[in-house]
């Protein structure tokens, strides 16, 4: 017991020290170390943070980019794996092949043909540039999660619906879909936390428009070409983290059922 306390006060440090931080001054920030019990609460770094920083806006879009980001995710990797567990095909095993072997490219190495397709369609400094980019390519694992729960359901279910005269897309939205439940909350928890923390593609996507920046690349707003307002930058970082850990407390319990189920399955 006294070791996971001591684990745990070790892993929460690090986010303790930031929030003490947050509320110091920029020498003081040095000076006190490791303490993290500031001479005074500096509620100024916040103030300085979403108003001069332009955080107000950066959240927003945050928001607007994350929540259409989760959405194109799912209803494309849905689709995709009931495709890939449901039908054989020729090729079926080679699609799977391909989709397994992405996970070792890393993103630096795909974000030139990204920006290069989106420039080509007009995409480029949009939310909907950035949402194409996040939520259109690299989720190799939400499909193969997908497609592995859908393959263990009982063909009977989809017969008993075809004999009722339901089609395709009446299929998956009425009948799979729903029972994918797990699996939908899993990928849903992921994807979030990936577009609110995603660096590369807003940066690349926003340099010919900062208004449409995310938080995570306004961090960049605190470094200066002679110094940075590291006070700053750590109530800016601890206002960004707020949402997420909010939001996962609330999910958790969603979070850890989805993965016992999509494993179950």
């Amino acid at each position: 017991m006294l070791g996971l306390t001591a684990l745990c006060a070790l892993w929460i440090y690090p986010f303790l020290w930031l929030v003490s931080a947050s509320f110091k001054g920029p020498l003081e920030m040095f000076q006190k170390g490791l303490n993290l019990m500031p001479d005074a609460f500096d509620w100024g770094n916040y103030t300085r943070a979403w108003q001069d920083g332009g955080f107000s806006t950066y959240m927003l879009n945050t928001f607007l980019v994350t929540s259409g980001t989760v959405i194109l995710v799912i209803f494309h990797c849905s689709l995709s794996g009931y495709v890939l567990g449901r039908y054989e095909f020729i090729g079926r095993k080679t699609v799977i092949g391909v989709l397994a072997a992405t996970f070792v490219i890393p993103l630096g190495f795909t974000i030139i043909p990204i920006v290069d397709l989106s420039r080509n369609l007009g995409l480029l400094n949009s939310h909907a540039g950035i949402i194409l980019a996040l939520g259109g390519s690299g989720q190799a694992a939400a499909i193969l999660l997908y497609a592995g729960f859908f393959s263990r359901i009982p063909k009977e279910v989809e017969e008993a619906a075809i004999v009722d005269g339901a089609g395709f897309l009446r299929i998956f939205f009425s009948i799979m879909l729903p029972l994918a439940g797990p699996v939908t909350a899993t990928v849903a928890v992921l994807s979030f936390l990936a577009a609110w923390n995603s660096f590369l593609v807003p940066l690349v996507f926003t340099f010919g428009n900062p208004n449409l920046r995310t938080l995570a690349v306004g961090m960049l707003a605190f470094v200066g070409t002679n110094e940075t307002d590291w006070s700053g930058m750590a109530a800016a970082a601890t206002l960004s983290l707020v949402p997420v850990v909010t939001f996962f407390f609330l999910v958790q319990k969603y979070f850890v059922e989805g993965v016992a189920g999509a494993i179950k399955s």
